[in-house]
């Protein structure tokens, strides 16, 4: 893969919404990923490059043994608060206010009523508002700024 072509790449990943991007192209593999930590609040960054060979005929991996179930009791979280959850309507980029520094929309603690903007998601450079779907206190904020967010993952918990 020529320079023009990668450099073209990493442009992409750093101007758009994705977090990764995975090419494959005869021999060659490039894969781009933009770290969480790169991101910041409402600018971009840099996307990392790593470049590796494909071998011929790789083995596959063996999976990892399952941990101890007692293990994993002890690092779950002790109880989740109550309530309704909203859930992400769309993958993108979690903000919650509407500018840089600005005032955030709700905090925990706020009471919300249905329709009242909570935060916007940012998803291929649209800032999209997304709405209380129900009338509330804000219990948790489940998602921290500048976040990358996944489709129907839970947003704020609302009491």
């Amino acid at each position: 893969m020529d320079l023009r072509k990668l450099k073209t790449l990493i442009d992409l990943v750093a101007e758009s919404g994705i977090a990764e991007l995975e090419i494959t192209e005869g021999e060659g593999k490039v894969k781009i990923v933009k770290s969480a930590a790169q991101t910041g609040a409402v600018g971009y960054a840099p996307a990392t490059t790593m470049m590796m060979p494909t071998p011929a005929a790789a083995p596959a991996a063996p999976a990892p043994a399952a941990a101890n179930p007692a293990a994993q009791a002890e690092t779950a979280p002790a109880a989740a608060p109550a309530g309704h959850r909203l859930a992400s309507p769309m993958v993108g980029t979690f903000y919650r206010s509407s500018s840089p520094g600005g005032a955030p929309f709700v905090s925990i603690g706020d009471s919300v009523s249905e329709g009242q903007t909570l935060c916007v998601i940012e998803a291929m450079k649209l800032m999209n508002e997304i709405p209380a779907d129900k009338a509330g206190v804000i219990k948790e904020i489940l998602v921290e700024n500048g976040q990358p967010v996944e489709f129907g993952q839970a947003l704020f918990v609302i009491g």
